[in-house]
């Protein structure tokens, strides 16, 4: 799965999330979202584990320094 599919997936996870509307952006980060929080952090991590059906080690999304790399881990853990 691409970057760009991934980032269309997490728009429905975003728009089932957040309150206002957060376009699901590469170079996004917790910083430019008022309302992402550590605790919309811990949810978005689950909604993302069961949207895309993976599962992430600890640390690994932390090291995610934007939505972009966020996509890509998550690309890289779909693969077989």
């Amino acid at each position: 799965m691409k970057q760009a599919e991934v980032l269309a997936k997490l728009q429905e996870v975003f728009d089932g999330i957040f309150l206002e509307k957060v376009a699901a952006k590469p170079e996004l980060s917790a910083a430019d979202v008022e309302e992402w929080d550590s605790l919309m952090q811990i949810s978005l991590v689950i909604a993302v584990e069961q949207k895309f059906r993976v599962r992430f080690r600890v640390g690994e999304v932390e090291a995610a320094r934007n939505l972009g790399e966020f996509a890509d881990l998550i690309a890289k853990r779909m693969e077989p």
